[in-house]
């Protein structure tokens, strides 16, 4: 009989929902809404299924938007599973597209 701790593959907290791993970030994003107004966030962890996003201030997301990665110039269609205080959980609704030619 092993000692040995039940885990998780790829988490140490069992309750962890995830079905990959994440990578830590530190990178700026912005929240795109349906009328292009942007929300100015940090990227803090990337994984295959989604992110984890943190805001200097108090935000309310809608269910479903787009995300921007500004280092990247590139969008993810998301929607939001959860938010906490000055962060939030989402998860990426399709594959990865350049950003409109626009300023953001």
């Amino acid at each position: 009989m092993s000692n040995a701790p039940n885990t998780v593959q790829g988490s140490e907290d069992p309750a962890d929902k995830r079905r990959s791993p994440r990578r830590r970030q530190l990178k700026d994003g912005k929240v795109v809404l349906s009328n292009w107004t942007t929300v100015d966030c940090t990227i803090r962890d990337v994984s295959e299924g989604g992110v984890r996003l943190t805001f200097g201030g108090p935000t309310g997301l809608p269910e479903m938007f787009k995300l921007l990665f500004v280092s990247g110039h590139c969008m993810r269609d998301v929607r939001t599973v959860w938010q906490k205080g000055l962060g939030a959980g989402l998860e990426f609704l399709g594959p990865e597209y350049t950003a409109p030619p626009r300023k953001f």
